[in-house]
């Protein structure tokens, strides 16, 4: 039966989207009552620090924040992000032309892709990816190139060789790491090199820091505005997401290069009007008192994940452990790798109530996996490996035949 959509331009482009499948299995599940432990939306569960919610309250009982805002944000929410790039990364920031404020990750890359990708522009980023990725590129009428990454190494090595081979340079190089969804983590000789190479052949840099402050192990994810001449190619989109526990409140900031930050505040200022106010005074607070905050959410994620791999191995699963990011990318258990990983995730959720996110919903190069969130208490991920664990042992190998 044809979609109700097919008539439409831009829909056409776009795929029936896979985590559907698993999330209306997740939903009749929870309607006949069955306990489903859900590990599949990085969905953060924690509550906003206590600071920022205070601030909202008190913000949103002044009418004169009422009103509408400004759409690339108000001028101390901007110097706010300045000064925490200054202080975490060294990096010097002009609040009024190397910033803006976004209703998010999402509508950054979206916007921003809109605003600088003409029809057929090459866009070029690592697969298997976050879906905005690939298929904002291709709502905004650009070529989306995917280059594989089974680590970073191999797609700096086929990052250059398609430089060096294609007729055509890409437009915009489109990257995130810590990396949703392979947990992939870089260090500044990355991205050194990822400047040099856009600074030489004319190509733009978006870097998704989304995963910013969560990295574990002593590990530190750098900024890439932190390499000398970041800001002649690249811009950096940062979310508070993450970071603070602030999802639904949307907020995020775009940084660095100029004609990218003016092209992207123009594009807004015809879609919308920013961020309700009083969020944005919140996000003031959130960024200047609650660092040890964001430490603390970071030390929740880091017990989650190693409760999370140390079941998995026990359940004889055996996975990598992440440095980075909120997640963990997991090979299918050898048995059942000839069934693919979205026939693979709906058995495990029908079979041990647990559902995760199928690679293939991340491109094409995602097959093979699933997607793990530490979206769950430490009591409801051990009670998902058991449940795993059991599963693994019960179920006989399957395949696709």
């Amino acid at each position: 039966m044809p979609d109700e959509t097919d008539e439409f331009y831009r829909i056409q482009k776009l795929p029936p989207y896979v985590f559907a499948v698993i999330n209306e299995m997740r939903a009749r599940a929870r309607a006949a009552q069955i306990d489903v432990i859900d590990l599949g939306m990085g969905n953060p569960d924690g509550a906003t620090p206590k600071a920022i919610v205070s601030k909202l309250v008190e913000a949103a009982r002044s009418a004169k924040n009422h009103r509408y805002s400004q759409s690339k944000g108000i001028s101390k929410l901007r110097c706010e992000i300045t000064r925490r790039y200054r202080e975490n990364y060294g990096v010097e920031l002009d609040s009024e032309k190397e910033a803006i404020v976004t209703i998010g990750a999402k509508d950054a890359l979206a916007h921003l892709l809109f605003a600088t990708v003409g029809p057929g522009d090459i866009v070029v980023s690592p697969n298997p990816a976050y879906p905005i990725h690939q298929y904002g590129v291709i709502m905004a009428e650009g070529q989306a190139c995917m280059l594989p990454m089974p680590d970073a190494a191999t797609f700096l090595s086929r990052l250059k060789d398609f430089y060096r081979t294609s007729s055509r340079k890409p437009k915009i190089l489109l990257i995130s790491f810590p990396h949703n969804p392979t947990t992939t983590c870089v260090d500044l000789d990355f991205f050194r090199e990822v400047v040099s190479l856009a600074r030489e052949h004319g190509t733009m840099v978006v870097h998704d820091f989304a995963y910013a402050d969560l990295c574990f192990d002593g590990y530190k994810a750098p900024s890439i505005l932190q390499v000398e001449g970041a800001k002649e190619v690249a811009v950096e989109i940062f979310s508070m997401s993450k970071s603070y526990n602030m999802a639904g409140w949307r907020v995020g900031f775009c940084l660095g290069n100029r004609k990218m930050i003016a092209a992207l505040a123009r594009i807004k200022s015809y879609l919308d009007y920013g961020v309700f106010q009083p969020i944005q005074i919140a996000a003031i607070i959130a960024l200047r008192e609650c660092e040890e905050d964001t430490r603390k959410i970071c030390a929740v994620y880091q017990k989650r994940r190693d409760v999370l791999v140390s079941g998995l191995r026990r359940a004889g699963w055996p996975v990598e452990t992440p440095k980075g990011s909120m997640f963990l990318w997991a090979p299918l258990p050898e048995q059942f790798r000839g069934l693919g990983s979205l026939e693979f995730s709906k058995l495990l959720l029908e079979k041990a109530q647990v559902a995760v996110s199928p690679g293939i919903g991340f491109g094409p190069m995602g097959e093979g996996h699933v997607r793990f969130a530490l979206v769950e208490n430490d009591h409801r991920i051990r009670q998902a490996t058991r449940s795993i664990g059991q599963f693994l042992r019960r179920t006989p190998s399957r395949s696709a035949a």
